[in-house]
């Protein structure tokens, strides 16, 4: 998958653009981005359904039912990432990838020291034989380590390794809180999602939908925690 590390913004700056106000995204927005960007969909293919699907939009008689979510151009995305698949076969170029802006040894090791702060802060949930503040702090003293060795080099990894070791520790975060979470909490939180979801089954498939439960829930318990995104992918 490309390395858009502009994934988000670019995508929730175009969405507004063309929805003519600033709506900010849901959490069912955002958790569906994120299955976009795992599904390896690339930037410039939703930024195209989201043109189709709002073209489309413009061309009713009656709009009275404005555009609130992602979801309206879900079909139109999966149809450009299709169609660029097509197009694109045996002609991948590396001119074609984005180029990465902003990503200086400065911003890096802010970034990382931040998430440090922010995890050190975090309202874990706490249950026997779970001890989440150790891992908390544990990761939090990796992103210190990893800042400084930055810092110190003063130039920057390549970013794909520096992007797998943040999934790791942020993978590692998420398994514990799972487990340390009353089942209660849990059961709310996938009751919120199917709630939440109804809009976006007639749009998406249902190996789709169980993704962005999933991404939903995932979302939902690390923001009730205070528990930052670590991936690169949330820089801006």
């Amino acid at each position: 998958m490309e390395n858009y590390f502009n994934y988000f913004t670019e995508i929730e700056e175009h969405y507004q653009r063309r929805r003519g106000t600033l709506l900010l995204l849901s959490t069912l927005d955002w958790a569906l981005i994120e299955t976009w960007k795992n599904a390896g969909i690339p930037l410039e293919a939703v930024l195209r359904g989201i043109d189709a699907a709002f073209d489309k939009y413009d061309q009713r008689p009656s709009k009275s039912k404005k555009v609130n979510s992602l979801a309206y151009c879900s079909q139109a995305v999966l149809a450009a990432a299709e169609d660029m698949k097509e197009a694109a076969v045996g002609a991948a170029s590396d001119a074609t990838l984005p180029k990465i802006p902003g990503f200086d040894v400065a911003a890096i090791v802010s970034y990382l020291r931040g998430n440090a702060a922010k995890l050190e802060q975090a309202k874990l949930p706490e249950r026997p034989g779970f001890d989440t503040g150790a891992l908390a702090r544990e990761a939090a003293g990796s992103l210190r380590e990893i800042a400084g060795a930055i810092e110190r080099a003063g130039s920057l990894p390549r970013l794909e390794d520096l992007e797998r070791r943040m999934t790791v520790l942020e993978e590692k975060l998420f398994a514990v809180l799972m487990a340390a979470t009353p089942d209660e909490e849990l059961v709310n939180l996938r009751a919120d999602a199917d709630r939440d979801l109804v809009p976006y089954r007639r749009n998406m498939t249902a190996a789709q939908i169980e993704q962005l439960h999933k991404q939903y829930v995932r979302k939902r318990l690390l923001e009730r925690c205070g528990v930052p995104r670590l991936s690169l992918f949330y820089m801006h």
